[in-house]
């Protein structure tokens, strides 16, 4: 017969020590998985560190945290992550939700708190974060998110579904191809990477799709056509609002000069790095 209490919730934190080698923060990991398996929040580990887990707990614990070692996302091995305190559905058909995105939102609803209602474009919408993210805090505005891949498009309907947003809608589209605007807003955390970025070996993008992480040798290939478009649906005084890589401020505002916008602003993720970049199409 086995033996049920043979692991407490102190001697798996103390599995962090497994994950040394494959995670950036392995104590965090192994917390989210317990709570998974646990069924209970953070604070619930800490306050009984001497619990032993069931059987099926334990058993359920061991099998994530052997996915984990060998690099497979939490994210993905739990099938959710938060983002702006949404709980999304994620899935290996989109990007995982990064934190350094919620700057996106945070300068997407600096802007449009100032007007009463609008509509707003999301390109490349994954499991629809900003696009659900912006919804959420501005139920006055309409809300199109679109993606290229279908799975992506049902991924972030089932998370609007389970967000019971009706101000947002999702649409398969390959950047502006399915697109009809006027938008008064177009936003995109769009791909940013080299194609020969030794980081792609590394971490969790080694789990996601290279579609959503590569644009081409520099990296802009997709921001060059989105700069390039967005004035085929914004209105006149519209903002078109991207995240980009750390080293890529210049080179964006740059791009987006050369197509005639004005009023161009960049700001910095919370590590301090250029992250989102900005820029309005001017009234003719």
């Amino acid at each position: 017969m086995s033996n049920a209490s043979s692991l407490t919730i102190h001697s798996a934190l103390a599995c962090q020590q497994q994950l040394a080698d494959v995670s950036d923060s392995p104590l965090v990991d192994v917390a989210l998985l317990l709570c998974h398996c646990l069924d209970k929040p953070r604070s619930y580990l800490y306050t009984w560190p001497e619990k032993l887990l069931t059987e099926d707990q334990q058993s359920a614990f061991y099998a994530m945290l052997a996915r984990r070692k060998t690099g497979e996302p939490v994210a993905h091995i739990l099938g959710q992550r938060e983002f702006w305190s949404l709980p999304l559905k994620v899935s290996p058909v989109s990007l995982i939700p990064r934190p350094d995105t919620e700057t996106l939102v945070e300068q997407a609803l600096a802007w449009a708190g100032e007007r009463p209602s609008g509509r707003i474009l999301d390109l490349g919408t994954g499991t629809g974060a900003i696009a659900l993210a912006l919804a959420c805090e501005l139920p006055d505005w309409s809300v199109l998110g679109c993606d290229r891949v279908p799975e992506a498009v049902a991924l972030a309907e089932e998370n609007r579904q389970t967000l019971e947003l009706e101000n947002v809608q999702f649409v398969q589209s390959h950047w502006f191809s399915a697109v009809t605007g006027p938008f008064d807003l177009v936003v995109s955390n769009p791909p940013y990477i080299e194609a020969d970025d030794p980081h792609l070996e590394q971490g969790d993008v080694r789990f996601e799709p290279r579609s959503a992480l590569v644009a081409g040798a520099d990296g802009l290939d997709d921001i060059r056509q989105i700069i390039a478009e967005a004035p085929g649906v914004l209105v006149p005084g519209g903002v078109l609002m991207l995240e980009h890589g750390f080293a890529q401020g210049a080179a964006v505002a740059a791009l987006l000069a050369q197509h005639g916008y004005v009023d161009l602003g960049c700001c910095q993720d919370i590590a301090g790095h250029d992250r989102v970049s900005w820029g309005v199409w001017p009234n003719e």
